[in-house]
């Protein structure tokens, strides 16, 4: 049935219903990734596909064959760039699925699509040992994950499982321990691993002085939301990096305030 006809545009009721659901899928994927690095490229996703519709409407068809294979190969380089989101993507389906007794059929709505929220962290204890790191010019690489999965490094790690501990932290990163070079990475509220392995940034603009540990907490920044502290064993300087940038020489109450104003902007 013809809702609109506009001689070289007919829409029907069909068509309609497929924009608005459409939309709403749209709509719940950006709340998903929302707060997150995928978020840019998501965009830039759905540009060049509607790059590739306008250039076939124009009937120009060089450039739009050459969008729409890049399209056919980016769509498997997708699956890689947004595993995470996708695991969590099909993590919320699942418990908001209609035979889940547990579910509301409210929670199918896209506007109440959530994933796991930020959990309180006890950084308290965080702030106290990186005080006593740069004290001692003890180096250390904390990671704080928020909404992205941190499995992969939590995996290149040795398992921890416990409670935020000042003492615990200092242990781990004493000079002597095997852990000391690795990250420790902390999830929920819990320290999951230490020494753990993580991406080095590729940027070629940072000062020279920063090693190994700065650079893989701009790196891991790079690839997901979480929130790195970094403390210099040659300086016992304080930095955080979070959205690929990273602060330096911070003080207690500096590190503390931009902790909580980064890791408590991502909004279920």
């Amino acid at each position: 049935m013809k809702v609109f006809d506009l001689g070289f545009l007919i829409i029907s009721w069909v068509d309609i219903i497929d924009i608005v659901l459409v939309t709403f899928l749209l709509y719940g994927i950006y709340k998903i990734i929302k707060g997150s690095l995928a978020l840019n490229i998501f965009f830039g996703f759905i540009i060049v596909y509607i790059l590739w519709h306008v250039f076939k409407a124009l009937e120009m068809r060089l450039i739009s064959n050459i969008i729409g294979r890049i399209i056919d190969i980016g769509a498997l380089g997708m699956i890689v760039v947004f595993q995470q989101e996708i695991r969590r993507f099909l993590l919320m389906i699942g418990k908001n699925n209609p035979l889940n007794k547990t579910s509301n059929l409210k929670d199918l709505l896209p506007w109440n699509w959530k994933t796991p929220g930020n959990i309180d962290v006890n950084f308290d204890e965080i702030a106290e040992a990186c005080v006593k790191f740069s004290k001692s010019n003890t180096g250390a690489l904390i990671i704080i994950g928020r909404a992205t999965d941190l499995q992969f490094f939590i995996g290149t790690g040795i398992p921890i499982e416990a409670s935020i501990n000042c003492q615990l932290l200092e242990t781990i990163f004493q000079k002597k321990s095997p852990m000391h070079d690795g990250a420790v990475i902390i999830t929920d509220n819990r320290i999951r691993a230490a020494g753990c392995i993580l991406p080095v940034t590729e940027r070629l603009d940072l000062p020279q002085e920063f090693g190994l540990r700065h650079r893989s907490a701009i790196g891991i920044s790079e690839q997901s939301d979480a929130i790195a502290i970094i403390v210099s064993e040659e300086t016992g300087k304080i930095s955080l990096a979070t959205r690929g940038e990273i602060l330096r020489n911070l003080s207690r109450d500096e590190l503390a305030m931009r902790f909580y104003k980064e890791y408590n902007e991502i909004e279920d």
